[in-house]
């Protein structure tokens, strides 16, 4: 077979994964938009979604064995959280508030060697519970992808592992070992918040929904979310 040929070839098969896949896009796309604020349209991340599966297509390799539609969905989630994202409405200074909680989380859990609790947080940021609850609520509404960060989400290094354009055995080696890490972390987490993130990114219920089972608002669920995150955040500081 001529380089013409085989270029058309697998062209064609790419245009075929495409059909085939982007109904995959738009059920995607209404599961995020469940979670996201009313600033957010469908139709940027079906959009965006598209390009993500146009990019999976290009450059799925079956020989690394997972599927495709396990592949395709990592990428096109990723294209849309990356729109999202470039969206960003919060200000630096909740990004810096987000990063100063993580700090004290990381600074009370080394010296007590135990859970950080909302009081001890606050004290060592020297703000009253009221107000570090203010910031959870800010960052949850302007970084809801904050574990999804930490997990490589939107990571196309990680994507490429899959697709089997890793730098070799070094980097699998150091994604799995990070991947390790994460997973000890997330077990270490106090009950509620591991239940959050349970109920949220494994059983797939939106924040409303978690607040029915826990019995709390859907305000108080999204700022547990946030306090994850950023606890996972601290913990695994040396990572990032």
């Amino acid at each position: 077979m001529s380089a013409s040929a085989y270029q058309e070839a697998q062209m064609a098969d790419a245009n075929e994964l495409v059909n085939r896949h982007a109904p995959l896009v738009k059920r995607i796309a209404h599961h995020l938009l469940m979670r996201m604020p009313s600033s957010v349209q469908l139709d940027d991340l079906v959009q965006s979604g598209m390009i993500g599966l146009l990019e999976a297509a290009r450059k799925y390799d079956m020989s690394k064995g997972a599927s495709f539609e396990t592949y395709a969905g990592i990428r096109i989630r990723g294209a849309m959280l990356d729109e999202i994202r470039k969206g960003d409405w919060a200000p630096r200074s909740v990004h810096r508030k987000s990063r100063q909680v993580a700090d004290a989380v990381k600074a009370v859990e080394s010296r007590t060697g135990t859970d950080a609790k909302d009081h001890e947080v606050a004290e060592e940021l020297g703000i009253d519970l009221e107000t570090y609850y203010a910031i959870l609520q800010d960052a949850s509404g302007s970084r809801l992808f904050s574990f999804d960060d930490l997990t490589g989400g939107g990571d196309d290094g990680n994507l490429d592992t899959l697709a089997g354009e890793a730098d070799g055995p070094a980097h699998e080696l150091q994604d799995e070992t990070f991947r390790e890490h994460l997973a000890q972390a997330i077990e270490g987490l106090p009950e509620r918040e591991k239940l959050v993130l349970a109920l949220y990114y494994d059983e797939e219920l939106n924040l409303k929904e978690i607040g029915e089972v826990l019995g709390v608002s859907e305000s108080r669920v999204s700022q547990i979310h946030s306090q994850a995150a950023l606890r996972l955040r601290s913990r695994l500081k040396d990572w990032r």
